[in-house]
């Protein structure tokens, strides 16, 4: 029994704090307040070493939306993960890590605290992939903690850099700093949230239980890098073409391999690659605050598609191909409802959350002079989104059920409806509350009709040709089919550059090893044992020696 009250406990902990967190940034939103509290850690020698929390709007509603969404995954994972097991335990208090450090890292306005979340972040995100301890979780564990660990290094050196300005808070300093600087920052910031060349750790992490891809996928891991260029937004050195590219490259390249997978979590984390795509380029743009209500809605719809996504799999004996699953519709018709709700508005269908801040975006970005190219690649990735959405529904809803012959899937009443159902009433409302609470309907937009009901248009034809996609015959190269499913081979390219870097600094040894190693680790052990012998021998001699010295030592001292 003391197993249920633990995650009871701390459902009920997150969802208050969430509480909490949500009218205190609505207040702060609306006096226009930023708080800052320093608190001394120890003082040495007149260096005195301070911990601050920044408090403002942003910190504060985001803050509130990932602690609102972890409360509903540890309600869900108490039917999910089973309390009556031996290692629950041990998940909840994971999660719960997971979670601080994500407060952490929300809250902090110093890049060496901002360090201790991310590192925080990346450490206890390889314990829950691992989690289930097979080969394949291993593999997927490693790939994620050492791109990760990329990440880090960059952070790192930035940290060092940012030492010669004389102080660690970033949000004093944002119009000082050096270009270069905020490249490295980009750039950390692309492997947290798996940019290209980074994308391959996102779809392998699906190898962790389904509450705590809800968690990671939604609002807390890789949201982590977004956050951050939020935070260090500059808009000068935020116009940078290259970067826009990455990440319209990655939008549009996620979308493409989604079409082609058939594992239910890989395509709902590929289409999760494609938002954060979208969220970059939008930051390279130049809206910052429209970037962060597509992180706010976004977290919302995409922890229920993933927690919905799990009942699925919970009820079908652990089965994730989606072309074994058709009809569950029939089996489960309230979590298949919520399922597909999130499915709509993740499309952007109008007046559900997703709508409110994807068609917002495309439309301002509508004003940003663009060339016709970006344009239409912005466009091009709006139908794609669409298009793996509708053949997600194809396979799992509309075909025959392909699984067991005996069907024993029924859609009880548990804890996971219960958290599934909430998270539906917020994915629908969010969108357009958030619009009201930061102000956003105060922007007047007038486009032509055409441009304005572009973006519905291209949905409608996406949906459209995802079910036409389901019926083609398969016409292409197995090689093609394989390209896109494998992330157009990108993990292959790695081991090209590594076995490059390798020789290389085997070169380099080669040169080194001649007078590196006599200057070296060579050259000092052979003193020391020169040494060491020498001290042997001496303190082994017979004592006349010894007093002698001790007498020359004393006569010395005084």
């Amino acid at each position: 029994m003391m197993k249920i009250n633990f995650y009871f406990y701390w459902f009920l902990i997150m969802l208050i704090m969430s509480l909490i967190s949500f009218t205190m940034g609505l207040f702060f939103m609306y006096m226009d307040y930023v708080m800052l509290f320093e608190w001394k850690i120890f003082s040495l020698n007149s260096i005195p070493v301070y911990y601050v929390i920044l408090f403002d709007w942003i910190s504060l509603i985001f803050s509130s939306i990932v602690l609102f969404i972890s409360s509903m995954v540890i309600l869900y994972s108490i039917n999910y993960i089973g309390v009556y097991s031996y290692s629950s335990n041990r998940f909840l208090f994971l999660v719960i890590l997971f979670i601080i450090s994500m407060i952490l890292m929300i809250m902090s306005p110093n890049l060496v605290s901002i360090m201790l979340g991310w590192d925080g972040l990346g450490l206890v995100s390889y314990c829950l992939v691992i989690y289930y301890s097979s080969m394949k979780s291993y593999l997927a564990g490693l790939i994620t903690c050492l791109t990760n660990r990329l990440g880090d290094i960059g952070l790192l050196i930035s940290i060092c850099w940012i030492m010669s300005y004389g102080s660690w808070h970033f949000i004093y300093y944002e119009g000082l700093y050096k270009d270069y600087i905020y490249y490295m920052v980009i750039i950390s910031c692309f492997t947290k949230s798996a940019q290209i060349p980074f994308s391959c750790w996102l779809p392998a992490a699906m190898a962790a239980p389904t509450p705590v891809s809800s968690l990671v996928h939604s609002s807390t891991l890789v949201t982590a890098g977004v956050y951050l260029l939020i935070r260090f937004y500059n808009s000068f050195n935020y116009s940078n073409y290259l970067f826009l590219f990455i990440s319209m490259m990655t939008m549009i390249f996620s979308s493409l391999c989604a079409s082609y997978e058939f594992d239910l979590k890989k395509i709902i984390a590929l289409s999760t690659l494609s938002q954060l795509g979208l969220m970059m380029s939008s930051l390279f743009f130049g809206m910052v605050d429209l970037s962060f209500f597509h992180l706010l809605t976004h977290a919302m719809f995409k922890s229920l598609l993933f927690l919905c996504s799990g009942i699925f799999i919970f009820y079908m004996n652990d089965n994730q191909d989606i072309r074994l699953m058709g009809s569950v519709c029939i089996f489960m018709p309230f979590t298949t409802a919520c399922f597909n709700i999130s499915s709509l508005t993740l499309c952007g269908i109008p007046f559900l959350s997703g709508f409110y801040s994807k068609d917002f975006l495309i439309e301002n970005m509508s004003f940003n002079s663009l060339n016709f190219i970006i344009f239409l690649m912005f466009y091009f990735s709006l139908g794609l989104t669409a298009c793996y959405s509708s053949r997600l529904f194809y396979y799992s809803m509309v075909c025959n059920f392909n699984f067991i012959s005996y069907n024993f899937i029924n859609d009880n009443f548990s804890l996971m409806k219960i958290s599934i159902f909430v998270l539906t009433i917020f994915s629908i409302f969010t969108g357009g509350m958030l619009m009201w609470f930061i102000n956003f309907d105060m922007v007047y937009i007038i486009l032509p009709f055409k441009v304005k009901m572009m973006s519905i248009i291209i949905v409608i034809f996406g949906l459209w040709f995802g079910l036409e996609f389901c019926n083609f015959n398969y016409m292409f190269m197995l090689n093609y089919y394989l390209f896109n499913s494998y992330m157009w081979f990108m993990f292959g390219y790695s081991f090209f550059m590594y076995k490059l870097v390798y020789k290389s600094s085997m070169m380099n040894c080669y040169q080194v090893s001649s007078w590196g190693e006599y200057y070296g680790g060579y050259g000092l052990s052979f003193y020391l044992l020169k040494l060491s012998n020498f001290i042997q021998y001496y303190s082994s001699n017979n004592l006349k020696i010894f007093l002698i010295s001790f007498l020359m030592w004393f006569m010395y001292m005084i």
